[in-house]
């Protein structure tokens, strides 16, 4: 193990038992939101000290195992707990690395996911109806609920735009490297010479926001209107004018809703989006500077940024961050987006991981 996570893991060991200490004292126990706080990074904390302890606890049998090889009545048995003993080791150092990655609060949180149909006209808003197909399957495979907040149908199928609600474990940090822009390859059914189009859709992922913070926004700043939800007949038909459009005057980002019966539940989920809209600006701003500081791999999820290219003659998807190139275009579509995910989550931890190690040196 290198010794600057040696020394971070020590760390770890020591500030358990000052919260051991601190989760004892009373006016800590009837202060709750502190209690609370302090509860949350008891856990952490014990989680990471309890794999280190076992480490250590694997390291002394190595150590131990090794000794008893000179002794030939002992070698077979010794070696064999030496082979046991080095592959959990890797395997423990692995999953310590990735418990001192700092995590992002975000993470947790359900999100938004919004897909807008780019250049390529009809054929781009087709692509935004697959990449919505393609994440609605995929959080249905991994048990997750998905609700359509505000939708704007295109005349040959797709979408202009639409803005899923997802809610479940961890979406936001399972999606986040999903913003950006999709490019798509193909031959249109509309095309006649067989030639390969190429059209894109960009996609934006926002952690929701707090309920408590959605309230921050001044009413002043905003401008509520009402219209009719339009739609192609069946559950759209019969509705009033329940829809609802919010503009925040200061930003000009404007969210809207009309999937909700009355329009007190559609301004309220109006009003969420506008939030995490404003956030994501606010977000990527950030990220765009720190981008400037460091190339990361991931990008700072700019819409401008091209992330994936899905090519169908080739059967193909392309991430170009990573350079990751899979031949299983058809799975992916139908929501077999696990492996995609992964190997993003992964180049993200070895990129903080490589963080942490200049940060300790540095």
């Amino acid at each position: 193990m290198k010794p600057f996570l040696r020394s971070q893991l020590e760390r770890y060991a020591q500030r358990l038992g000052e919260l051991d200490f601190l989760l004892s004292r009373e006016d800590i126990m009837s202060d709750m939101a502190q209690y609370r706080r302090i509860s949350v990074e008891h856990a952490e904390v014990t989680q990471v000290a309890g794999r280190y302890a076992r480490y250590q606890q694997r390291e002394a049998d190595l150590a131990g195992a090794r000794e008893m090889l000179a002794d030939p009545d002992m070698a077979e048995m010794a070696q064999e707990e030496i082979t046991s003993a080095e592959a959990e080791l890797l395997q423990l150092e692995d999953e310590l690395q990735r418990l001192l990655l700092p995590k992002d609060p975000d993470d947790a949180r359900n999100a938004f996911v919004e897909i807008r149909a780019g250049t390529g006209g009809d054929e781009s808003a087709l692509f935004a109806g697959d990449l919505t197909r393609m994440y609605t399957r995929y959080a249905a495979n991994v048990g997750w609920k998905v609700e359509v907040v505000s939708e704007n149908a295109a005349e040959l199928g797709g979408y202009k735009e639409i803005v899923l609600r997802i809610e479940g474990d961890h979406v936001y940090g399972a999606l986040k490297f999903e913003s950006g822009g999709h490019r798509v390859q193909r031959v249109p059914a509309t095309e006649t010479q067989g030639r390969i189009h190429t059209s894109a859709c960009t996609v934006a992922v926002m952690p929701e926001p707090d309920e408590h913070e959605a309230i921050k926004l001044n009413p002043a700043d905003l401008r509520i209107d009402t219209f009719r939800a339009s739609g192609a007949g069946g559950q759209h038909i019969n509705k009033t004018d329940s829809a609802v459009r919010v503009v925040h005057l200061p930003t000009g980002i404007v969210a809207e809703c009309q999937d909700g019966r009355s329009q007190h539940s559609n301004k309220a989920k109006a009003l969420q989006v506008l939030q995490a809209r404003i956030q994501e600006k606010e977000r990527s701003e950030r990220a765009a500077k720190e981008a400037a500081l460091r190339k990361g791999l991931i990008g700072s999820g700019d819409r401008s940024d091209r992330i994936r290219t899905y090519n169908f003659p080739q059967g193909r998807l392309t991430d170009h961050r990573i350079n990751l190139t899979l031949y299983k275009l058809l799975y992916v579509m139908e929501g077999d987006l696990g492996d995609v995910l992964q190997a993003l989550q992964h180049a993200r931890e070895a990129e903080q991981l490589e963080e942490l190690e200049m940060g300790a040196t540095g």
